[in-house]
Parts: structure tokens; sequence; C-alpha cells
């Protein structure tokens, strides 16, 4: 009776309904080594550095991570566990677009990777942007401080170079879109431009492979016709132009006439969105491709032309930096493997 009452003390209790709590770990560990992606590695011209837009996304679990993580984790403690995988040569640090990082912080991303790593970086958007935005990112007035020579060297390039060493790839300046009155008189903009870039610190003392790169989201700067004045300026400055694959820009064959003006010389690459969601489908994007796992829309047209432009230009004995955002196809190591096994397949690519 009073095991009828009570419940028999000897059997045994039943789980609960709650799943037990998943210990949070304290390393982002990478993915189980995978033998193909080991056998590729070797095969990449020497030069040739590719990487991702940033590395927090949980999605790349099995990819790049062994597990996974929350992406603020990823943030703080993913990128040494992303240096290892076999084809991550570069990263493009885009935080530092939204707010200047230190010298300590770019030192702290240093530690994390290995000797022959290169950062691709981006300027902070308040020399590089002519309009102070809102947070809907509308245009709210003009901004005193674009094109600053003396910001750019105070907020970027300077402690770029002390936090990052000879791991300086290359210092990107991406000019935001436009107002109308400044695309109307480039040759001006053209002419601050040169000031800023002329005044920075040489990078090959401290970084033999570092670059001053150029990026752009206004098609009007290709204009053929003032494509010769750009060029001008970028050689007196020993800056490059950052191939902006962008739905905003000309597909990448009509970027490379400006690449061609400037050989010699490095190239700096940066793929960012597809043109199938338009020139304003970021978002789109984003949700579209969420959670990066996957390629969603492979762009053959432009992985074969980055494979011949990156094989020629390697080949010759330049340095090549290729970032790619998952927005370009929807998995950003996956469009770095393929890229790799393009370049793998390239008789000129050594």
């Amino acid at each position: 009776m009073q095991d009828q009452l009570f419940g028999d003390p000897r059997a045994p209790v039943p789980p609960s309904a709650d799943p037990p709590v998943r210990k949070r770990r304290t390393e982002v560990s990478p993915a189980p080594p995978d033998e193909a992606l080991q056998a590729l590695a070797p095969l990449m011209p020497a030069r040739a550095r590719l990487g991702t837009s940033s590395w927090n996304y949980p999605g790349w679990a099995g990819l790049v991570w062994d597990d996974d993580y929350p992406d603020a984790q990823l943030s703080k403690d993913g990128l040494r566990a992303y240096a290892q995988h076999p084809l991550m040569r570069t990263v493009s640090l885009d935080r530092g677009f939204y707010r200047p990082l230190t010298e300590g912080q770019y030192a702290r991303y240093a530690a994390q990777v290995p000797d022959d790593f290169r950062f691709v970086v981006n300027a902070p958007s308040h020399v590089t942007d002519a309009l102070v935005r809102g947070e809907d990112g509308r245009g709210r007035q003009p901004n005193p401080a674009f094109l600053d020579a003396a910001l750019a060297t105070q907020d970027f390039v300077a402690p770029a170079l002390a936090g990052l060493g000879h791991k300086v790839g290359a210092l990107v300046f991406q000019l935001s879109p436009m107002p109308r009155h400044l695309l109307h008189n480039l040759p001006l903009v053209l002419q601050r431009l040169r000031t800023l870039l002329l005044a920075q610190p040489p990078l090959s003392p401290t970084a033999p492979d570092g670059v001053l790169a150029v990026e752009v989201r206004d098609p009007e700067w290709l204009d053929p016709v003032f494509i010769p004045e750009l060029a001008a300026v970028l050689r007196e400055a020993g800056a490059t132009w950052c191939l902006c694959l962008h739905a905003k820009m000309p597909r990448l064959a009509e970027q490379l006439p400006l690449l061609r003006k400037l050989w010699p010389g490095p190239m700096v690459c940066r793929w960012n969105l597809n043109p199938l969601h338009g020139a304003y489908g970021y978002e789109d994007a984003r949700k579209e491709y969420s959670p990066y796992d996957r390629i969603h829309d492979a762009d053959d047209e432009t992985r074969a032309l980055l494979v011949r432009t990156i094989a020629g230009v390697t080949g010759a004995g330049q340095n090549a930096y290729v970032t790619i955002s998952n927005k370009a196809e929807g998995c950003a190591p996956l469009s770095v493997q393929a890229l790799a096994e393009g370049l793998a397949a390239c008789p000129h690519a050594r």
C-alpha cells in the first residue's frame, strides 16, 4: 500500500523533459583536417592569399569550426581556428569600418595567425564617407573629416602598421557612395584622395607586402575618360585599385583595364555581393543565404576570370589578396575552395 501511495523508492527516476544545459566551450577549435583541402593547399601560388570577409559565422560549423559556436564567441576567439584552415591565408577586417581599431586590438589579431598570414583592413568610415549617416544608413549631413589625411594616419594607417607589423596586406580606403554634387566633381575628390594617399607613412619598412588600396561604390570612377587620371594618382602614391565585386559596380572584366594601367603591381579584390540581388540587395542576400553553409548562386563567370587574373598576377611575382563575402555565392569558405580548385587546375598558376 505504501509503495502504491508514494511510489517505489527503488524505481528509476524518469528523465527530465528539459534538455541538458550545454556547457560553453572556452576555445574555438578548427574543423577536423580535410585531406582534400590539405592536398590542395600546396598547389596554391605562394603569393596568392585567399580568405573571407570576417569570420564570425556559426553556419561554418564543419567547414571552418568543429562545432556550433555563438557568433559573439567566434568574433572574439575564432580567428585562431580560422587561420588553421588549409586555404585561409588572409581575412578582411571589416569591423574597423564602423569604429577605428586600436594598436592593441590589431596586435591581438596578429598574435592569433601564422607568420605568413596577411590582413586586408578596411579604413574607418569617418574618413572615407562623404556623409555623416544615421542609424538607417541615410546621409544626414556633409562629413567635414572626409578624406582627412591626418585623421587617416592617426586612426587607421599608423595603428594598423604598429599592431599588425609585417602581417599587413592591404589597407583599403573604401569610399562610400557619394552625393551627386561630388560625383559631378570627381577631379576635385581625386585631388583630395591624392593628398591623403601621399601623406601616409611608407608601408614597406614595416610591412614589405603591404599596399594602400582604394575601393569605391560609384561606377562613375570607372569612366574610360577618367581612368588615366585615376591611375596616375594611384601610381604616384604607390597605391592600387581594389577590385570591388559588388552589384553597384561594373563586373570584373570592366574593372581590369584600370588594374592593367597600374601594372606591374599587386592585386587586391573584395568579392562582396552577387549581382543577382541588385545594387541594394545586401539584406536580401543575407536573408536568403543565411546561415551561409552552402553555395546558393554560383557565379562561374566571376570565378573563372578571378582564377585567370590571380594566376597572371602571381605568376609575374606580384601579390594577390582576394577576400570573399558570404553574400557573393552563399558560403565564403566554399567559394574560397572553388577558387583554389580553379587555381590548382590552371597551368599558369604557380
